[in-house]
């Protein structure tokens, strides 16, 4: 659904040089092996993305089965949908420390297994653990690393690269939408939940096709390390200001902790090389102390690049136009996740089964929503339109698809405003360089990380608000009412800050002039 952090700042693929060294092709970059990585990528948004876009048909069979209300009901949904994205600058420390691949195939397992696992739910409660936890987690372990990879292996194509891997969310959306239902008819929705985790178990075998590049090629492409996990950990270093900042973090300091650690690994060496004589076990607990030693290398260097990388931009929140975009992200993802979490019931409610069984509403949404991506950056990047107002634009017609589809109560209007939902909401799209306006190259990567988070947390927020309401109200009206207007709240903030910015500098000249 979000284009990912490498296109707006994770400059994975730059071409930077360092001295005069020339960098040499590499024929994995931009071709080979990057159009796996492409199709992984691909893939992983249909399973994660397209997953959680489909958890309505989820939601409506665990209402029957557990008697709660719905906006404890909700959280199931919520809880995946908003950890997923939240947690993602955390994953960003297993990747620094052991790579794409290895955490993206761990987070596979865990995601499976939280599929499987809720299968067996006694309580909702239970859910929350192991779905909206568990899986939840998983999915995060997943997504980053997927988006992370496009990155390092296109410069040149990587526009295209990512808008390809990206399109898997609306592809995924409506695929699993049929598969969920036609299992839930078929065989129940705990059956139907344990086939999706042994389907999910296939994000391992995405996450396999993350092959890191070898050292040799990054070596050319950074013109720095010796390693693959080194140079992976570098990268995640974006921008040239990070790196300035980091300079004395990951220079005076870390060339303390390597010598230290060094030295505890050689003395390790020399004990178990001189002590072959002693018995099995003490050569044992040596191993044991090299394994730790090792790690512990591992993790305080991964963690020194994470904590740099992700909170070494408090200058950001000095940005009065970015702390609005940040206001207006809390508002705006909710009212999109809303409709797919609660459309299944209201078409229950409005006695619409039968049309929506033959094309869901939900599918509508996600077909067009690629149709919106690919179009709306086509329009924004045309040389006459400001990207800006494509952007407002865009989110005034959603927000007012969001008030006017509870006076939908036909198929066929719900039908229109769900299709303008999924176009408007291509705007996806254009949030990288929304927010590259706003703070600029350098911070590009932490502020597009933060963002993310304040939509993880709308999406956390949101369903079950709007379950809690109708729990009150005994209709989902005023949910959608009360997100629309909190929507255009966020809007309002984004247009009366650009305004206020722009005063200021009048003034101060102004005052320069009297002077």
């Amino acid at each position: 659904m979000y284009a990912s952090r490498e296109d707006i700042g994770y400059d994975f693929g730059d071409d930077s040089k360092v001295g005069s060294k020339p960098i040499k092709p590499n024929p994995n970059i931009d071709g080979g092996w990057a159009w796996m990585i492409v199709l992984s990528s691909f893939l992983v948004h249909i399973l994660i993305m397209g997953s959680q876009m489909a958890l309505g048909i989820l939601n409506m069979e665990w209402l029957e089965e557990f008697n709660q209300s719905r906006g404890l009901t909700a959280w199931v949904s919520s809880l995946s949908m908003g950890i997923t994205l939240i947690v993602g600058p955390f994953i960003g420390l297993f990747i620094s420390m052991w790579g794409c691949r290895k955490t993206a195939i761990i987070g596979g397992i865990l995601n499976a297994l939280g599929w499987i696992l809720s299968a067996y739910a006694s309580n909702v409660h239970y859910l929350f653990l192991t779905f909206g936890v568990t899986a939840g987690i998983g999915s995060g372990m997943v997504y980053l690393p997927a988006v992370v990879m496009v990155g390092q292996y296109f410069q040149k194509r990587r526009a295209l690269a990512q808008g390809l891997s990206t399109t898997g969310t609306g592809f995924g959306a409506f695929l699993m939408t049929a598969l969920l239902k036609y299992l839930c008819t078929e065989f129940g929705w705990r059956n139907a939940m344990f086939i999706q985790g042994a389907i999910s178990l296939n994000l391992c075998v995405c996450g396999a096709l993350m092959r890191p590049l070898s050292p040799k090629d990054i070596s050319e492409k950074y013109s720095v390390g010796s390693n693959s996990e080194e140079n992976q950990e570098k990268a995640l270093s974006h921008s040239p200001e990070t790196k300035k900042s980091n300079g004395v973090l990951s220079e005076e300091p870390g060339k303390k902790e390597e010598a230290t650690n060094e030295e505890v690994l050689d003395s390790v060496q020399h004990i178990e090389n001189g002590g072959k004589s002693r018995s099995g076990q003490n050569m044992y607990g040596l191993r044991i102390l090299k394994t730790v030693s090792q790690l512990t290398v591992t993790v305080r260097k991964g963690f020194a690049i994470w904590y740099s990388s992700y909170f070494g931009a408090a200058s950001l929140f000095t940005n009065r136009v970015f702390v609005a975009f940040i206001i207006w992200a809390l508002f705006a993802y909710s009212s999109f996740v809303i409709p797919f979490i609660h459309l299944p019931e209201i078409v229950k409610q409005y006695n619409l089964p039968s049309q929506n069984n033959i094309f869901p509403l939900t599918s509508i949404i996600a077909i067009v929503h690629i149709f919106g991506k690919v179009i709306l950056g086509i329009i924004s990047d045309l040389p006459c339109i400001s990207t800006w107002n494509v952007f407002l634009m865009a989110n005034f017609t959603l927000v007012i698809c969001i008030l006017t589809l509870p006076l939908m109560q036909t198929y066929a209007s719900l039908a229109v405003v769900c299709a303008l939902i999924g176009f408007s909401s291509g705007y996806f799209s254009l949030m990288p360089v929304v927010t590259e306006d706003l703070v600029g190259t350098k911070h590009l990567a932490n502020a597009y990380g933060i963002i993310i988070c304040a939509n993880g947390i709308s999406a956390l927020l949101g369903p079950p608000f709007a379950g809690w309401i109708y729990d009150i109200t005994h209709k989902y009206d005023f949910s959608f009412y009360i997100s629309g207007l909190l929507y255009m709240v966020g809007i309002i903030f984004l247009l009366i800050q650009p305004c206020i910015q722009k005063k200021q500098p009048r003034e101060k000249s102004t005052e320069e002039a009297q002077v």
